[in-house]
């Protein structure tokens, strides 16, 4: 099930904060947005979520038009976390974590435990949200979208508030996700962890897209410099490596690895 978007603009508060973008975007695979502030990558992904309406283009869904889907077909092909979810009931894990069943006849409960296993939250299957540390909330908003078995995963910075270990278990998961055909698309801040782990990458800056491809490509040090504005360069093999940058035009030095 292919999700495109296609000469794809977005406008917000009165401005165009994604212009002109064309990706067509295949399952089996984690794609990973990435780009300076303000370059546009949670707009482009909520416009891919049909949370926000296209001022002009379109995004389709298997060649069909995503704002003509009935809401509750487009819930149950696009799971999508925001990058600072609102809760508004403290209720408890397990019952916040079923309401990502919502678009489906049923409660689903195999699909609740298989999801609250994924993403170690288990444990906090009877505690209340209100009780949860920063990362033990963010696992369980995610854990909620994949109880939903959508086709397509949205994530805006899953990994910001998770610890090491729990950042590797979530992207090892979000890998299987694809290897069993769900299409994952994450916005990312760290470029090391798109180079490493996804298959292909879109860089955004100012509302446009200035590279698409596979990492090594996409993240090109020229690519970099002209995104950030940051001289770089890759240590390591692949599926290991590691971001060493240098002082660009009017900026001291930074990491991003």
């Amino acid at each position: 099930m292919t999700l495109a978007a296609e000469n794809l603009t977005l406008t917000r508060g009165g401005h165009e904060v994604v212009r002109g973008l064309s990706a067509r975007l295949t399952p089996g695979e984690i794609t990973a947005i990435v780009g300076p502030n303000g370059a546009g990558k949670s707009s482009l992904l909520l416009g891919l979520a049909g949370l926000l309406a296209p001022s002009a283009g379109a995004v389709t869904l298997e060649a069909g038009s995503l704002a003509a889907l009935h809401p509750r077909a487009r819930a149950q092909a696009i799971g999508y976390l925001p990058q600072t979810p609102d809760i508004a009931w403290d209720v408890s894990v397990e019952s916040l974590v079923a309401l990502g069943r919502l678009p489906w006849p049923g409660r689903g409960q195999a699909a609740i435990d298989a999801a609250l296993a994924a993403l170690d939250c288990e444990g906090l299957r009877r505690r209340r949200v209100s009780q949860l540390s920063g990362g033990e909330r963010a696992r369980v908003l995610l854990t909620r979208v994949l109880a939903g078995e959508p086709h397509w995963i949205l994530a805006d910075e899953p990994l910001a508030a998770l610890d090491l270990a729990h950042q590797l278990g979530l992207i090892a998961h979000l890998k299987a996700c694809a290897g069993e055909g769900q299409g994952v698309v994450v916005v990312l801040h760290d470029l090391a962890i798109a180079m490493n782990h996804s298959a292909r990458v879109l860089v955004l800056k100012e509302g446009q897209l200035i590279a698409d491809g596979p990492p090594s490509e996409a993240l090109a040090p020229a690519v970099i410099a002209q995104a950030w504005g940051v001289a770089a360069r890759w240590l390591g093999e692949p599926g290991a490596m590691a971001l060493a940058t240098g002082p660009g035009p009017g900026r001291a030095e930074q990491g991003f690895g």
